[in-house]
């Protein structure tokens, strides 16, 4: 399994398909739920959990966008060239922000097999006026939104509604979860998993 700063090391038969998982605002790529998410992942997969460029450099405020998404297609090529898998063989996500990034990233152009999106940041809480999915109608292929449904950045209604527009989505939503998935997270990536060896097989 990978550590913060270093792609897993491939199978004896080498992946046939890699992740890369991006932390939320206020964590790094050592946050339990973004650990649980790489750990569920099918011995198949080359997983890579990194870190933006504020929090190597120990500021708690997160970059501008054109910052963060640079370092995640930066994260991808590195996972890419590590396993030795074209672009279009890996699942890009992760939580909350860097779940929102992978899929902005995506949208722009960057290549990719999937989306792994959990706790999708639907809105900032209390605001639903003020949504985070212009760029989501874009998106051609497969897709997991997890979140719980106690989440105040998006109500399970809203993210079923907001979300149709992805051809290729799949919901799963946590029963009592927070935004933060807090003593769930294990459940959030059980589905995860699940949802990865049904769509990207050995």
């Amino acid at each position: 399994m990978s550590g913060p700063g270093t792609p897993a090391s491939p199978a004896d038969a080498g992946p046939r398909w890699g992740l890369l998982l991006a932390p939320g605002a206020g964590a790094g790529s050592d946050a339990p739920g973004l650990v649980a998410l790489a750990e569920a992942a099918p011995p198949w997969f080359a997983v890579h959990r990194m870190d933006f460029p504020y929090r190597l450099a120990g500021r708690r405020a997160p970059d501008r966008a054109p910052v963060l998404l640079a370092a995640l297609r930066e994260a991808a090529a590195g996972l890419a060239a590590a396993s030795g898998l074209p672009p279009h063989r890996l699942v890009l996500g992760g939580r909350s922000m860097g779940g929102r990034m992978a899929s902005m990233a995506v949208a722009e152009g960057l290549p990719a097999a999937g989306l792994l999106l959990v706790s999708y940041p639907l809105h900032p809480p209390g605001r639903p006026e003020k949504l985070r999915t212009e760029h989501l109608p874009t998106l051609r292929l497969p897709c997991l939104f997890v979140s719980g449904d106690r989440d105040t950045f998006g109500t399970p209604a809203e993210l079923t509604a907001e979300t149709a527009v992805v051809p290729g989505r799949d919901l799963e939503l946590v029963p009592g979860g927070d935004h933060g998935l807090r003593r769930r997270e294990h459940l959030a990536a059980e589905l995860a998993g699940a949802w990865l060896r049904r769509r990207f097989p050995r």
